[in-house]
């Protein structure tokens, strides 16, 4: 009997041997997570048009706070993972436009402008339109050339999730003053005067060219560590204790800022030009 060769044997161990399994394609899961937030993100804002529609106002500005930051982390999660795509800035502008344009002018809607019928949803519809204006300048400026170095640090106009917060300035003050019983700053909240005056004020920063800080890459003297750190524990404290006031307080500091934050621009635009100079005079 003949014996069989070797490259027989090797064709009849390859026939029984098990097939591999199929890997499963796809994006792993560390590079979903950041869309899974703004999609959480998405749904907060959803939510806050609801407890509007049924008057929960409290419950409302909670909602668009956590959307807030949401926002907040989804951004720098992509980055930390290494999960940016051009799909995630995208979803990411069209649930802030929501979360940011939408529901923040349709809470104050209800809150008081509706008293004034087509008149007081003016003031919404321009916040609305002057937000999706913003967002649309800052994708178009994520393929456009990149600016220079001393504006990285900068937004220009203020940033949805900042917007929102300003906006939502009357709520915040309304909802403090049914906490403390005074019926005069309440019904002044509750002002549509004051509601159309926050949204129309809001929504031309937002679509403006006044260079915000963006707290990228901000360095903090470190003299100024400690009484940071400081501040910044006396402010949760206050927040949890009396949240509506530290909220309100919070859009009056931001407003505050401004001003420093354009002199510092300002600032750093004439060091950079100033250096600059030297080097072109050179033969």
């Amino acid at each position: 009997m003949k014996e069989p060769t070797r490259l027989s044997t090797i064709h009849r161990l390859r026939r029984y041997r098990p097939r591999a399994r199929p890997r499963f394609k796809g994006q792993s899961f560390n590079r979903v997570i950041p869309n899974l937030m703004t999609l959480i993100g998405l749904c907060v804002g959803l939510t806050a048009i609801r407890f509007a529609m049924e008057g929960r106002f409290g419950s409302a500005a909670v909602a668009i706070t956590v959307a807030g930051v949401i926002d907040g982390l989804d951004g720098r999660l992509a980055r930390l993972l290494k999960a940016t795509s051009r799909f995630g800035a995208e979803f990411d502008s069209l649930s802030d436009f929501l979360c940011f344009g939408v529901a923040p002018a349709f809470v104050l809607y209800m809150w008081s402008l509706q008293k004034f019928g087509a008149y007081g949803f003016a003031p919404c519809l321009m916040f609305s339109v002057c937000m999706a204006l913003r967002l649309a300048r800052f994708n178009a400026a994520i393929d456009g050339a990149p600016g220079p170095a001393y504006a990285y640090n900068f937004f220009t106009g203020v940033p949805a999730p900042a917007g929102a917060g300003l906006a939502l300035f009357p709520l915040f003050l309304g909802l403090e003053a049914r906490a403390i019983g005074s019926e005069w700053l309440e019904s002044f909240a509750h002002s549509p005067a004051l509601c159309a005056f926050t949204l129309a004020g809001t929504a031309v920063l937002l679509v403006s060219t006044l260079p915000v800080w963006s707290f990228k890459n901000f360095k903090v003297p470190s003299q100024y560590v400690l009484p940071l750190f400081l501040t910044a524990v006396l402010y949760v404290a206050v927040l949890i204790a009396d949240p509506w006031a530290a909220l309100a307080a919070a859009g009056v500091i931001y407003l505050g800022m401004l001003p420093f934050s354009l002199r510092s621009f300002h600032r750093l635009k004439r060091e950079a030009e100033a250096m600059r100079e030297p080097g072109v005079a050179d033969p």
